[in-house]
């Protein structure tokens, strides 16, 4: 059964109502009908929280299908049950800023050097990206810091759109990342738009405005080979502590 993802039009849903879709009880996990929880993918973590009131420490996409691990060694719900899910706010919030940040980042680098990127993975309010300079451009680290904060005041506005695979690949304002991951099998891609800045393809969680990303500082960069260079980044408030 396929699991309605229920945070690809709302990133901001905090809470949900869904039924026990099946239950693996090895495992201790139960997939839904719908459900509100990012599941590990495309370099961002999984959403945490409670499940029923238990704890959700792993969620997984299988298929079609999500998979919520549960915490304990209590009873699992049946299938057919109504259950309530609550997702762990401050760590969604602190990955969608972090997510944004790095699409921020990507729309900077593409261009200012045009330069696709080849990897990235995140952790709440913390986060590393590859790109294909060889070398990196003398100073690019306080210079690209600079420019990507400037972008975040600028309070772009964010746009989620769901479009036709041809529609989308036609589209030549679209940033790709340099290898396409999305299957042939995907017909609608969903389209995260940084307006003016960076628009892509990508299933994540992302902040509403640029402003509430808050400011970034580039903490590292890195050779990892010829023509693969990694910047890795932390998420900060406004006056540059670390958040959280």
């Amino acid at each position: 059964m396929a699991t309605e993802l229920l945070y690809l039009t709302d990133a901001y849903l905090r809470s949900f109502t869904a039924r026990v879709a099946e239950v693996d009880a090895e495992g201790r996990r139960v997939a839904l009908d719908r459900t509100a929880f990012y599941p590990t993918g495309g370099g961002q973590p999984h959403d945490t929280g409670t499940l029923g009131g238990v704890p959700v420490v792993d969620v997984r996409k299988e298929g079609d299908t999500v998979w919520h691990a549960i915490d304990g060694d209590g009873d699992l719900p049946s299938v057919g049950d109504e259950v309530e899910g609550e997702v762990d706010w401050e760590r969604r919030h602190a990955l969608m800023r972090t997510h944004t940040a790095l699409h921020v980042l990507c729309g900077v680098i593409w261009n200012e050097w045009g330069k696709a990127v080849t990897g990235g993975n995140m952790e709440p309010l913390s986060a590393r990206m590859d790109f294909e300079f060889d070398p990196l451009p003398e100073g690019f680290g306080p210079s690209v810091e600079v420019l990507v904060n400037a972008e975040l005041a600028a309070d772009r506005t964010i746009e989620v759109s769901f479009l036709p695979r041809e529609t989308a690949l036609a589209d030549d304002d679209l940033i790709r990342t340099k290898v396409n991951l999305i299957p042939e099998s995907v017909r609608e891609i969903r389209v995260v738009d940084i307006v003016g800045l960076d628009k892509q393809a990508d299933g994540g969680t992302h902040v509403a405005s640029t402003s509430e990303v808050g400011r970034i500082r580039v903490t590292k960069t890195e050779s990892k080979g010829k023509g693969n260079k990694r910047i890795r980044l932390a998420v900060v408030d406004v006056d540059g502590a670390v958040d959280g």
